[in-house]
């Protein structure tokens, strides 16, 4: 059986599974199809081992930088 797991863009309510922060790294597991959320330091900690073991690595750490854009008007 194979799961899949569509690529998103990751969102506030996306927490990381270690600490509960949010999340910016989502992994793919190549073995089961499950995913693991990060946060950036987290992701950074666990990268070297965990990496090879997926099929996807979904990084949107460059968020963590982006200047907000501005607010709409309803």
């Amino acid at each position: 059986m194979t799961t899949a797991v569509a690529t998103r863009e990751m969102t506030a309510l996306d927490r990381c599974d270690r600490c509960g922060a949010q999340a910016y790294v989502r992994a793919v597991l190549q073995s089961s199809g499950g995913e693991l959320l990060f946060c950036g330091h987290h992701a950074r900690s666990v990268e070297s081992n965990l990496r090879p073991l997926t099929s996807e690595w979904q990084d949107e750490t460059n968020r963590l930088h982006a200047a907000p854009g501005p607010a709409s008007e309803d």
